[in-house]
């Protein structure tokens, strides 16, 4: 189990995730499938050919799916109860096949349960490209097991 317990989150600590992935027109094309989003923007070469993109871009909510799936084994790999929700995501640049996603987490809140036998953490995830563009960020806030003892 690589995810940390609630005690070893420090708040305003940024945690630089080393895994990171190419998306490839494969990965588009199959996130837009499972979630039945036909969008002609993420699937159709020569509709994105005339938009302000000039090509297909790749869905936001694979993008931020990644960033989550990225940060995953330094955060709560293992010992999340629950994520309580995503708040605050914002796109401020495409996505397209073939870029590299990478991510960074900062620890933006810690607290107990009023049980006191779990705690709340509060993230802010960024996703950067291969040129260090942003190209995602969000608020997560997940509970989260206490360490043992």
């Amino acid at each position: 189990m690589a995810g940390k317990h609630y005690e070893e989150f420090t708040e305003g600590e940024t945690i630089v995730h080393e895994a990171r992935r190419t998306i490839s027109e494969s990965d588009n094309q199959r996130f837009c499938d499972l979630t039945m989003n036909q969008q002609p923007l993420h699937l159709d070469a020569v509709f994105a050919a005339d938009t302000q993109f000039g090509e297909r871009v790749v869905n936001g909510l694979y993008t931020m799916s990644l960033a989550v799936g990225l940060t995953i084994p330094d955060t709560t790999d293992g010992t999340i109860v629950a994520n309580l929700g995503y708040d605050d995501v914002e796109h401020p640049a495409p996505v397209f096949h073939g870029d590299t996603v990478r991510a960074e987490t900062t620890v933006t809140g810690t607290r107990l349960t009023s049980d006191e036998e779990r705690g709340v953490v509060t993230m802010e995830v960024e996703a950067y490209n291969q040129e260090d563009t942003l190209v995602c960020s969000f608020e997560r806030t997940a509970l989260v097991e206490r360490a043992p003892g």
